[in-house]
Parts: structure tokens; sequence; C-alpha cells
């Protein structure tokens, strides 16, 4: 499955894929336990619960195309509408992104966090920020940091289901089945027509229910 066989696009790529579609990469071991899943919010119906600070531009763009996403039920389409979300309107911001998608591809790893560090002081707004550097963190083993990454995420933008893939993916490696399920639900509810999270949660349910069994 995408979201954990490799599970987010790996940051070296990060520039040429639709930054709300990201997956985490592959782990090292993790250097720490695993702090408690932010809450899973639904969004309110024909708006967005972004925090205060959130760009209003940003918003006024992608609340149309998650109302899209949420009609569409063919994938190819589906996949074409997430494709337009995640970007930055600010020349600073899109230049420092491109840096650290660079200094990941070529593993310099503390290069591309001090990046994604800056990214997220000059604009706290830019969800992509935090996302960006919580793949980052996961990818290092950092799943404390990957997780409080995800929730600055998801109190921003609770429809970012590419940061909900990721919660998704960590929560099944920690064998949280029952809070990895409820992830993949909400992201489903925000774009019904992606397959593979489809059958991520068909899986994860039939697992449950063995289990009690």
């Amino acid at each position: 499955m995408r979201y954990f066989r490799s599970s987010f696009v790996i940051l070296a790529v990060c520039v040429a894929v639709p930054a709300f579609a990201q997956t985490l990469p592959q782990p090292m071991p993790p250097s720490q336990p695993m702090p408690p899943a932010p809450p899973l919010e639904s969004p309110a119906q024909g708006g967005t619960q972004a925090a205060p600070n959130a760009g209003q531009p940003l918003n006024a763009r992608v609340d149309p195309l998650f109302a899209a996403l949420k009609r569409e039920r063919n994938p190819e389409k589906a996949r074409g509408i997430a494709t337009n979300m995640g970007e930055s309107g600010s020349p600073t911001v899109n230049l420092l992104m491109g840096w650290a998608a660079t200094a990941a591809k070529e593993k310099r790893n503390a290069a591309a966090l001090d990046f994604l560090d800056r990214v997220t002081l000059i604009d706290p707004a830019y969800v992509e920020g935090w996302n960006r550097r919580a793949t980052m963190h996961y990818a290092m083993g950092d799943q404390r940091k990957a997780m409080a990454d995800i929730a600055e995420v998801l109190k921003r933008e609770p429809r970012h289901f590419g940061a909900l893939a990721g919660l998704a993916g960590i929560l099944t490696e920690a064998g949280r089945d029952s809070q990895a399920l409820n992830a993949w639900e909400r992201y489903l509810d925000i774009y019904p027509a992606d397959r593979e999270a489809q059958d991520a949660v068909t899986k994860l349910s039939e697992k449950i229910a063995g289990n009690r069994t």
C-alpha cells in the first residue's frame, strides 16, 4: 500500500509531488516513545477550521478544491484535484522548501531541517512547512517530533489528508489500530476516491474485528 510501503513520498522528491499527497518514507528505528495522537476534528460544513493565523488567500483557493475532492469519485480525476493543493504564495518560502528538498535528497538532514525550521518561523500558517518537517523527522527516526508536527498541521488544516495518512501509518506501526482506523476514516471523508486508503480501512477493520473474536 502506498502510505506505508514507502509511506509518504520521500522528502527528496517533495518539490515534484503534490504536497497534500505526500507520505512518510521508511523510518529509522524510533529514538523516543511515541506521544499521544493528536485529536481528529471534522471540518465545519462548508468551511475550514484552520487556526486564526491561517492565510485567507490560501484558504480561499483550497476550499473549492476540497469541496471538489469530496464530490469526485473517479480516482484519476481526484488525484488531479489533489495535485493542485499545498502551494505557498511566498517566493521566500518556496525557495526554502526547494532548498530543503535538495538537502534531503543529498542526505544533508541537518540542513534540510534548518530550512524547514525557517519556513515554520516565517509563515507558521503554511501547513506544508510543518508537514515536510514531520516527514523529515520521521525519516530520521524521531516519531515524537514527527507526531508533534503532524499535530501542528491538523490544528491549522484538519482536512490535510497527507498529514492524516502519515498519522495513520505511524499509528499502524505502533499497533494502535483503532486510532489508525479513525485517521483513515477521516482521510476518506475528505478524499473518498482514494482506493488505497479504502483498502487500508478494509484491512484494519478486518484486523480489529478478528482481534475481538
